[in-house]
């Protein structure tokens, strides 16, 4: 199926609410797309074009487009779908603001880039703001004006309601209309795989060593639930993390040179981790 046959999905619920929450749903039905493992093309296009809207005016109005530069993480395909949205829905005004604004900041240069987007500037010290880098601050404060003027909110979900073949569903609809989806996928075990790879690069250590830890034990981790800085072993007082296997819940505490899994009931030992078998073992992930 071509991507431009998907639908537009919103839920029950966020149809039948305001503005914000029409345009909340299809956020939420796209992230749960995403998070599926739905890519780009496998997602309706003014579905992403309402979602990058919604995203660009979030991020610029918590922290001006500097914040939009700082999150969107392929600024070129991000910058097409708002234009796009923005055309789309007719909010004019914005795209107008959102094109200078993209043209003022690639012209800047790396040094009024790095001014702007730090926002550190000591006019006693360093005198006045580079006359560029004051033309995205003048930008920023011309957005939040804007806003006011123009509703993009109100006009992305009058849009999102007029879309030809709209699908409307509950949720239990939805996460069956998704999984009808994720079925289609062809290389889904491939996908599941670099997701999963890609989890484990970003994932911060603690989890990594738990991880390790549950494999050593023939374990599969479901869950890590809390983190106790205050857990006490042998009569210290030590960060433990607790977590949730397929055999029962279990705690992780560490210390120089081991990571131990422990029953915490029994407080017994069920798998121990040296740190370097630990640093071997993503190498050869």
């Amino acid at each position: 199926m071509m991507s431009n046959e998907y639908p537009v999905v919103l839920t029950v619920e966020g149809a039948a609410a305001g503005n914000e929450e029409v345009v909340d749903s299809n956020v939420s039905v796209v992230n749960a797309m995403y998070q599926e493992l739905l890519d780009s093309q496998e997602i309706a296009p003014n579905a992403l074009r309402s979602y990058f809207v919604d995203f660009y005016l979030t991020q610029s109005l918590g922290g001006g487009f500097a914040q939009y530069i700082f999150t969107a993480p392929e600024r070129e395909e991000l910058d097409a779908y708002v234009r796009e949205g923005l055309e789309a829905m007719g909010a004019t005004a914005h795209l107008e603001l959102f094109n200078r604004t993209v043209d003022t900041f690639d012209s800047l240069s790396e040094e009024e880039a790095e001014v702007y987007l730090e926002g550190e500037w000591d006019a006693e010290a360093d005198g006045e703001l580079p006359q560029a880098v004051q033309a995205m601050e003048d930008l920023d404060a011309e957005f939040e004006s804007l806003l006011e003027a123009e509703d993009a909110t109100g006009l992305n979900a009058a849009w999102l309601r007029g879309q030809e073949g709209l699908l409307i569903l509950t949720e239990d609809e939805l996460a069956v209309h998704i999984s009808q989806r994720v079925a289609q996928i062809p290389n889904l075990e491939e996908r599941r795989f670099e997701a999963e790879q890609e989890a484990l690069e970003n994932a911060p250590e603690f989890e990594i060593i738990i991880r390790e830890l549950c494999d050593i034990a023939g374990q599969s981790l479901q869950k890590i639930t809390m983190g106790d800085p205050n857990y006490d072993h042998n009569g210290e007082t030590v960060l433990a993390w607790h977590f949730r296997t397929d055999e029962g819940n279990f705690l992780m505490i560490e210390d120089d040179d081991e990571a131990f899994m422990l029953d915490p009931e029994t407080k017994e030992i069920v798998a121990a981790l040296e740190f370097e078998d630990a640093d071997e073992s993503l190498l050869d992930a």
